[in-house]
C-alpha cells in the first residue's frame, strides 16, 4: 500500500551555488566600470551634439540676420552690439573630454575648451557686422 519515496537527488548543492554567485559576482565588478565609461562618453557625445546644434543655430542667425529673439532655439539677440548668443548647459560629469574624438575639442571647425570643473557649460556667439561666431566655456 505505501511507495517507498525515492530519495530526489536532483538539485545544486550549496557549493555549486556559492560558485556561480562568486562568479557573477565577477562579471558584475568587471562591468560596472565599463558600464559608467560608456556613460561618460555618451554624455560628451550630447555634449558636442548640443554644442553643433547651437553653433549651426547661431550661425544660422548671423547669416540671416532675423534680428529677432529665436525662441524654438533659445537663442537671444542684443541689438546693441549686434550679437546673437545661445547657452549649452554640460551634460558630462567628467572635467576634460574622455572620448579621444572629441580629445582635440575640434566643434565647428573651431578648438572648443572641454568642460572644467568651474564651468558649467559653453557660450556660442555669433556677431552680425564680423560674421564670425565663437564658441566659449561659461562660467
Amino acid at each position: 500500500m505505501f511507495k517507498k519515496f525515492k530519495k530526489n537527488k536532483k538539485g545544486f548543492t550549496l557549493a555549486e551555488l556559492l560558485i556561480v554567485v562568486a562568479i557573477i559576482g565577477v562579471l558584475v565588478a568587471i562591468s560596472i566600470p565599463i558600464f559608467t565609461g560608456q556613460l561618460e562618453k555618451a554624455r560628451e557625445a550630447t555634449d558636442a551634439a548640443n554644442i553643433r546644434a547651437a553653433y549651426a543655430a547661431v550661425s544660422t542667425d548671423v547669416l540671416l540676420d532675423p534680428q529677432a529673439n529665436d525662441t524654438a532655439n533659445n537663442i537671444t539677440y542684443s541689438s546693441a552690439d549686434k550679437t546673437y548668443t545661445a547657452t549649452v548647459t554640460a551634460v558630462q560629469t567628467e572635467p576634460d573630454w574622455q572620448t579621444a574624438s572629441l580629445k582635440e575639442g575640434k566643434i565647428g571647425g573651431q578648438t572648443v575648451a572641454a568642460q572644467t570643473k568651474e564651468s558649467k557649460g559653453w557660450t556660442i556667439k555669433g556677431n552680425v557686422a564680423s560674421g564670425k561666431v565663437t564658441i566659449e566655456a561659461s562660467k
